[in-house]
């Protein structure tokens, strides 16, 4: 078994499937998350400890440090609605920026220097070109996009300072659920569109809208670029390898390279369920771009990490096996 591994976040969506990941590969996980946004029930391996508590508490980080002597960091914790951000910015460059400079204090303290970071594409703003590259200039356009890239910043800054190593992963949009429908996603409230359409069917919401007829794309709606949570924890994991081999640092998107639209979105959980939509059109969106497309080939290139799931059908079908049964079940609302 390797050193251990502490993972922040790691009861929420994204870090949750990491988690089961890590652990299935025999690694030693400690889970470091305050439950504000996680679910105690999402780690579900016995052999992972979770630790409720914050990132930003000194004093318990130099107890956990001090206990397992990790080898890495892999930092997901963070608070993540861009609309909140907007009106509560301080919330946020507190929470995913000002104390992660206390989990990096420690790490530097105990030589503890590999972080893999939960980044974000909203870091580029309004893409200059698309697909987005890593060479897009980084211009976020809201506190979240900001509060993202100042911690990618820092950790440059500690590179050079003190040779922390960092792989940034810059996610574009996570879907998707466990394939044996065991945990999922289950955000309160809830804002991404594979969910909230799948909500629609169940008539736990009345019905999906949808901002925007008239963009300048195939069939008028929104175009994105859907990455399951599943190839999201194999690109961490790979990560971890990368920097535990002694990789320099690294700052890479991860999405499939393939655009889907809202309308297309929709036709998918329609054949996945059998059921009709309930659809509301409405006008566009304030800053929402007409399209937003990872070049995921860095990921590959300094990673080996390519997306297994490229058919939006497959990202449907796991999230409805999660919303239509043990979510249900276990995370009752």
């Amino acid at each position: 078994m390797t050193a251990p591994v502490l993972v922040t976040g790691g009861a929420g969506y994204i870090g949750s499937h990491t988690v089961r990941l890590l652990a299935s590969q025999g690694r030693k996980v400690v889970v470091l998350d305050n439950l504000v946004y996680g679910h105690r029930d999402a780690i579900v391996d016995p052999d992972v400890e979770l630790v409720v508590g914050a990132v930003g508490d000194k004093a318990l980080l130099q107890e956990l440090f001090a206990r397992y002597h990790f080898a890495a960091v892999v930092h997901f914790a963070a608070y993540a609605f861009v609309g909140e951000s907007v009106t509560d910015p301080l919330k946020y460059y507190r929470n995913n920026t000002a104390e992660p400079l206390t989990l990096l204090e420690v790490m530097q303290e105990h030589g503890c220097k590999n972080f893999v970071f939960s980044s974000t594409c909203a870091t580029y703003g309004v893409p200059a070109s698309i697909p987005i590259s890593e060479s897009n200039p980084q211009e976020p356009i809201n506190p979240y996009g900001r509060s993202k890239l100042m911690l990618e910043w820092i950790l440059a800054d500690c590179d050079r300072a003190w040779g922390l190593k960092s792989a940034c992963l810059r996610y574009f949009n996570a879907s998707g659920s466990s394939e044996d429908g065991l945990i999922g996603e289950d955000h309160t409230p809830e804002t991404h569109l594979i969910p909230r359409v799948l909500m629609a069917v169940t008539g736990e919401i009345s019905h999906v809208d949808v901002f925007g007829t008239d963009y300048p794309t195939p069939d008028g709606t929104g175009v994105r670029d859907y990455i399951h949570v599943a190839d999201l924890a194999s690109a961490h994991s790979k990560a971890l390898d990368h920097l535990g081999a002694g990789g320099e640092s690294v700052r890479c998107n991860l999405g499939t390279g393939v655009g889907v639209s809202v309308k297309e979105i929709i036709s998918a959980v329609e054949e996945v369920t059998g059921k009709k939509v309930p659809v509301q059109y409405g006008p566009r969106r304030a800053g929402d771009p007409p399209e937003l497309l990872a070049d995921p080939r860095l990921a590959a290139e300094v990673l080996g990490w390519v997306a297994q799931h490229r058919d939006v059908r497959d990202m449907v079908r796991s999230a409805w096996t999660w919303i239509s049964g043990t979510r249900g079940g276990r995370f009752t609302r």
